[in-house]
């Protein structure tokens, strides 16, 4: 990276990604906006992955991102943050939510989500609203556009 990252300000966090293109861009989202990524394993493929490395390119410094062994393991290093899920299952929109500077925004895995036990745990969870009924964006469309919501929210953008 060709800058330094944010010390304050909103983390996305994804919960055992396992589509290695999809983590790759959203390293490199994370990257050029300044935002620390967390990664909560374990991951579906490995960081040698081929299709990771062709689409992370040089972004990924791993001083920039933080590994948790298991969602345990991130809860409790949340303690006293808040913590705000990005589910199709929510009812409020990112839209109508006040981002915070010390936000974690999860985004579950690409093919499931995060299990119904978390799902229930995490108290703030958005959506982003789709036309037409449909299912969802790509996570790391997603990632991008809550991302720069809450970056703008919160004055750092």
């Amino acid at each position: 990276m060709t800058h330094n990252l944010i010390n304050e300000g909103p983390k996305i966090a994804l919960f055992e990604p396992d589509i290695p293109q999809n983590t790759a861009a959203i390293i490199r989202t994370c990257a050029c906006l300044g935002t620390k990524l967390e990664i909560i394993e374990p991951c579906g493929f490995l960081l040698s992955d081929k299709r990771f490395k062709r689409v992370v390119m040089d972004y990924m410094e791993k001083k920039d991102i933080k590994f948790y062994q298991n969602f345990n393991d991130f809860l409790k290093s949340k303690k006293n943050q808040r913590i705000i899920l990005m589910t199709t299952k929510a009812s409020i929109s990112y839209l109508d939510f006040k981002f915070n500077k010390n936000d974690t925004i999860i985004f579950g895995r690409e093919s499931a989500g995060v299990p119904g036990d978390i799902h229930k745990l995490i108290k703030n969870r958005l959506k982003i609203p789709m036309k037409n009924n449909k299912r969802s964006l790509n996570i790391a469309s997603s990632v991008a556009i809550i991302l720069a919501e809450s970056l703008k929210q919160t004055n750092l953008l």
